[in-house]
C-alpha cells in the first residue's frame, strides 16, 4: 500500500499499474494479486486506511475536548481538520478523485456519517451554550463546512497557504463555527 501511494502522488491514478506497483513495493505481481486483484483494489485498500487513520485523530480529538467549552473545543477541532489535511495533502487529493472509481463512496459516507455522530453528541452535552435549535443539523452544517474549507485550502491550494495562514484559518473557521452556534 506504501507503494501505491508514492506512485499515485508522483504519477498519478492513470499512469498508476499492478506492475509497477509491485516493482516499486519489492514484490512479485503473483504475490500482489494474491491480496489485491487489480489496481483499483489497491487503491481502494489506500483510501481506507487513510479515512481510518484519519478518524482516528479525529475519534481521540473529540474525546480530548469532551468535558471543555464550546470555544475551546471547536477551536481543537477545526485544528484537527487542517492538521489532517496537512499530512499529505497531495495523497489526500488524489485519493479524494479516486473514491468514486474504486467503490469506496459508501465507506467514505460512513465515516463522515460517524463524525457527525460525535459532534451531535458533543453538541448535545454543551447544549446550554447553543442557539441552533436542531443539533444534527448543527453537527452537520459544522463537519461539513470543516470539511470543505480545510480540504479547499489545504488540498487545492497548497502553493498559497503557509503556516501563518494555517493559523488564519483556523481562526476564521472557528469564529465561524462558534457565531453560527451561538447565534
Amino acid at each position: 500500500m506504501e507503494a501505491t501511494a508514492r506512485i499515485l502522488v508522483t504519477e498519478g491514478f492513470d499512469r498508476a499499474s499492478t506492475n509497477k506497483i509491485a516493482r516499486v513495493a519489492g514484490v512479485g505481481i503473483g504475490s500482489l494479486y494474491q491480496y489485491f486483484p487489480n489496481k483499483e483494489a489497491l487503491v481502494g485498500a489506500v483510501v481506507d486506511r487513510h479515512k481510518e487513520a484519519t478518524m482516528q485523530v479525529v475519534r481521540a480529538a473529540l474525546t480530548k475536548v469532551a468535558l471543555r467549552p464550546l470555544d475551546e473545543a471547536i477551536g481543537a477541532l477545526v485544528r484537527v481538520g487542517v492538521d489532517a489535511h496537512r499530512i499529505n495533502p497531495r495523497l489526500h487529493a488524489v485519493l479524494s478523485e479516486q473514491i468514486p472509481r474504486v467503490g469506496r463512496l459508501e465507506n467514505v459516507n460512513a465515516i463522515e456519517r460517524e463524525t457527525i455522530d460525535l459532534v451531535r453528541a458533543y453538541l448535545e452535552s454543551h447544549g446550554e451554550e447553543l442557539a441552533v435549535p436542531d443539533l444534527g443539523l448543527a453537527a452537520f452544517i459544522c463537519v461539513t463546512t470543516v470539511e470543505a474549507l480545510t480540504h479547499a485550502a489545504i488540498v487545492d491550494r497548497p502553493d498559497v497557504l503557509s503556516e501563518v495562514e494555517a493559523d488564519q484559518l483556523v481562526d476564521e473557521v472557528t469564529g465561524m463555527i462558534l457565531r453560527y452556534l451561538k447565534g
